[in-house]
């Protein structure tokens, strides 16, 4: 269970808005982490969507949370009604609870659910931030940046498609902390694999990948034919049966699971991972310094994941990733996946080149760098006394401030 509302006025309170997906919600949670490392007994508020997504993660993250009913956007004019109702009840929502227990910081994680309370946030002077892992940001990031006193991004070509004016960090994307601490022989244990045998990690992220799962269904019968290697496949809620079917009926070796809460522990264990490209798990992926074969996903209208996708295969010193254009068919994706799998599976020395790759892009201590900042700016406006932290807050980034010209 999510935990009950806190008692007013015990410690700082933080509020992070956004949620839906992996994406939106873990680099936040990675910053609510460092956050109470600092700031002793500090609360953390989500005001997130109804997914189930977002009680799933953040049940174990001690965070309350608000479930905000903002239905999707749509061009259907008979829609809109529904959507601006919605938006005015999360906007009244957000309002009353700032004015009754006041947030030290509000930061936005991405997508709709993020706008009513950055935008109450900013009208009654508590200081505003935005997380915006990806590469080109969406349209609540770029919408709310002139919210923002600060927006943190992941790589520096975030920076051109922000408007000018807005204030950016580059900090990398906030990883958790356990993902700079996994090792190889826990994440082995954790899902019972063979030490002694390389390990394919198929993900689709928190809600898996319908193309990805059939084009690693369709290259079974050639993964069978490496006998040193060994599979774990995270196929999503809705990929689970069918994937795990897949491989009964041609007897092949495979941990399938939907979903784990222990990414770390699967990315430790990996010598090589097929993956979507969303932001988030990019920054975990070269956290841990691992090769990837990436399948951005196809069907968004500004191809952000794509972007994202070419921050690591276009990288300075040599590719940390191989790209595979989901062309959604099976049967143009499963050869195109199958011909990167025998170029790298069988490529020790390729994948270690990637991997070391992977590492220098990573960004573990992004949270940190991102928590002292909100610490810092918190203390400059008077929302967070010096007093209620356990040191130091300001911690040095790389500062990008675009103006306007003069």
């Amino acid at each position: 269970m999510v935990s009950a509302k806190p008692t007013r006025g015990e410690s700082a309170l933080i509020a992070f808005a956004g949620g839906g997906t992996g994406g939106h919600l873990y680099p936040a949670l990675a910053v609510a982490s460092a956050l109470r490392e600092r700031v002793p007994g500090a609360r953390i508020l989500f005001f997130g969507t109804q997914r189930y997504m977002d009680e799933r993660v953040l049940r174990a993250g001690d965070c309350e949370l608000i479930r905000q009913t903002l239905p999707g956007l749509s061009a259907a004019p008979w829609r809109w009604p529904a959507i601006v109702s919605g938006f005015r009840k999360s906007s009244r929502t957000c309002r009353s609870r700032f004015e009754s227990d006041r947030p030290a910081a509000v930061i936005g994680t991405g997508g709709l659910a993020s706008v009513p309370a950055v935008r109450q946030a900013y009208r009654i002077g508590i200081p505003t931030m935005l997380l915006n892992p990806d590469a080109i940001p969406g349209r609540a990031n770029r919408y709310l940046a002139a919210y923002a006193d600060i927006v943190f991004a992941q790589w520096e070509e975030t920076v051109a498609h922000l408007p000018r004016g807005t204030a950016v960090r580059v900090v990398g994307c906030p990883v958790r902390r356990v993902f700079n601490e996994a090792t190889r022989e826990a994440g082995i244990k954790r899902f019972g694999l063979d030490a002694d045998r390389k390990t394919l990690l198929v993900t689709g992220a928190s809600q898996g990948a319908r193309t990805i799962n059939e084009a690693v269904i369709a290259n079974i019968d050639f993964l069978r034919g490496f006998d040193d290697w060994q599979v774990v496949h995270l196929t999503g809620d809705a990929g689970y049966e069918p994937v795990r079917e897949a491989y009964r009926r041609r007897s092949a070796d495979a941990t399938v699971i939907p979903f784990t809460e222990h990414m770390a522990d699967a990315l430790a264990a990996a010598d090589l991972v097929i993956s979507r490209a969303g932001a988030s798990t990019l920054a975990e992926i070269t956290a841990m310094g691992r090769p990837s074969v990436l399948m951005p996903y196809p069907f968004h209208k500004d191809m952000h994941q794509l972007a994202n996708a070419r921050c690591l295969a276009s990288a300075v010193g040599g590719p940390a990733a191989r790209i595979v254009h989901d062309a959604v068919d099976p049967a143009v994706n499963a050869p195109a996946l199958r011909e990167a799998l025998e170029l790298l599976m069988r490529n020790d020395q390729q994948r270690e080149a990637m991997a070391t790759a992977a590492l220098r892009i990573g960004c573990g201590n992004a949270a940190s760098n991102v928590a002292g900042e909100i610490i810092h700016l918190a203390q400059v406006r008077g929302a967070l006394a010096a007093s209620e932290c356990l040191e130091e807050s300001h911690y040095g980034t790389r500062c990008i401030l675009r103006k306007e010209p003069s």
